[in-house]
């Protein structure tokens, strides 16, 4: 067995794991001067400062000062998907979405956590940090429909159709407080239809 394999087996190599690290910690960096000072007043290389790397390295790790913010982008669209490719059997994909999405910590957490509080009020009071989260869920549509074309007896546009509707509800329903609500409704809606009466 070579080193590679190794590596393989027992899960990322010391190299991925280090390059995670300096990921972690030029986003933790950088949220905790955001949070100090606001996303505008603070620039890149202060957060390089910060995070005792250089400007080189923050910009190797992310592809903008917004992609900081939401440094588990990657890791939250994986989960989205694997919730509907994975799910159980006899559960429908629906269900497998609502289930998902009201476990998220910014669903749950809403109301009960100061720090997402926190966290919050600067993408909301950000312009900039706004678009760019709701533009990031946005361009996560097709990946979805896709997942849902794979995994059920959908066809394209179908799936199309749900994926928008699911993740704009999504959007619309985060700019509320009774976010939780508002998904519930949003999932009962598409799972009975709205009366047209």
């Amino acid at each position: 067995m070579t080193a590679s394999t190794k590596a393989d087996a027992s899960g990322p190599g010391r190299r991925e794991r280090k390059k995670a690290q300096t990921r972690a910690t030029i986003a933790t960096a950088a949220l905790e001067l955001f949070l100090a000072r606001g996303f505008d007043d603070v620039g890149i290389r202060e957060v390089a400062e910060r995070a005792d790397v250089a400007v080189a390295t923050v910009f190797a790790h992310f592809e903008s000062k917004e992609a900081l913010v939401f440094d588990e982008d990657d890791d939250v669209i994986a989960s989205l998907l694997a919730a509907v490719t994975d799910r159980a059997e006899g559960t429908s994909p629906l269900s497998a979405l609502r289930e998902w999405f009201l476990g998220r910590d910014d669903v749950q957490q809403r109301r009960q956590s100061a720090e997402f509080a926190q966290f919050r009020a600067l993408v909301d009071s950000t312009p900039a940090l706004h678009s760019y989260w709701q533009s990031s869920w946005r361009r996560h549509q097709p990946a979805l429909a896709a997942a849902l074309v794979e995994s059920t007896s959908m066809e394209g546009q179908e799936a199309e159709l749900l994926a928008t509707f699911v993740i704009e509800g999504f959007l619309l329903a985060s700019d509320h407080q009774d976010t939780a609500e508002r998904l519930e409704v949003m999932f009962r809606a598409l799972r009975c239809g709205v009366r047209d009466s």
